[in-house]
């Protein structure tokens, strides 16, 4: 829903009415399920090992205001391609990336990942 909304504005197409994937639609969420968690992370990497996370994305995303970073140039894209019909693409992957780090933290703190999140936009 966030690829559709104010958190990317990355299409025009609504959000299929599923929790299965899509091949059509132009983004998908895939976590893979893990077979073994580390027992004493559980108590640690939900908040102590995240912090750093977190206050990179209270910037990206702005906390619970809602008007972070992405929020901004997601607004400013939209009037980009309000005039000009074309979403500029180093914007697009800018904002794309912030939503990809902060999807990546918090699968790791909610528990679905051992994985530390690296500390980056792109997955190059």
């Amino acid at each position: 829903m966030g690829f559709y909304s104010y958190q990317a504005l990355g299409t025009d197409r609504y959000p299929p009415f599923s929790l299965e994937s899509d091949p059509d639609y132009p983004a998908d969420l895939d976590i893979q399920y893990p077979e073994k968690l580390s027992r004493g992370l559980v108590l640690v990497k939900w908040w102590l090992l995240a912090i750093p996370h977190y206050i990179v994305i209270g910037i990206f995303m702005g906390g619970n205001s809602g008007g972070g970073l992405t929020f901004i140039l997601a607004i400013f894209a939209a009037i980009v391609v309000l005039f000009t019909g074309k979403y500029p693409e180093d914007m697009f992957k800018l904002v794309v990336g912030m939503n990809r780090w902060s999807l990546r933290v918090g699968a790791y703190a909610t528990l679905m990942r051992d994985e530390y999140p690296p500390f980056r936009l792109w997955d190059d």
